[in-house]
């Protein structure tokens, strides 16, 4: 089966697939974390603060009951820092070869990390590595800035505006 139609598998909004290993999305149902594992996924990077109105409520509990990795970096949507993105830099390079579902509520944040990661440690190109984001949005605000601000300390000219 290709990467893009099994992340599609995923009930969730703005599904993007990236390689076999790595997919973003939205929040997914509890029922799309329930099936995660069957899918290959072990690991899941949420972005966002777990009380916000459409969190899964137990999404660590369900993710963590099928021997997966459960990850939360609350990140505030209109205070993102660096220093979120170095956390989930180092999360998810930790994670190595492993199948991540990286996530948040529409997939904002999401896209926004995975790009800077795929780019800044990934070393892709940042042409091609912010179509996936693209598909999602245009970042904006606090958002634009941050990406701005990561390319820059890592020395990536890049600017999509």
């Amino acid at each position: 089966m290709s990467t893009s139609a099994h992340a599609q598998n995923i009930d969730a909004p703005n599904v993007v697939p990236i390689t076999a290993q790595l997919t973003s999305s939205g929040q997914p149902t509890a029922k799309a974390l329930e099936g995660l594992a069957a899918q290959g996924y072990e690991a899941v990077i949420y972005l966002a603060p777990p009380h916000v109105s459409d969190a899964v409520r137990e999404e660590n509990i369900i993710v963590g009951r099928q021997n997966m990795l459960f990850v939360n970096i609350p990140i505030v949507f209109n205070k993102p820092a660096v220093s979120d993105y170095e956390t989930f830099a180092a999360i998810l390079q930790g994670l190595g070869n492993k199948k991540v579902l990286v996530h948040c509520q529409v997939n904002m944040r999401a896209s926004t990390m995975v790009f800077l990661y795929r780019v800044v440690v990934g070393k892709e190109d940042p042409s091609l590595a912010y179509e996936s984001v693209s598909k999602v949005w245009t970042p904006s605000g606090p958002w634009k800035q941050l990406m701005l601000d990561v390319l820059q300390k890592h020395k990536i000219a890049f600017d999509p505006y």
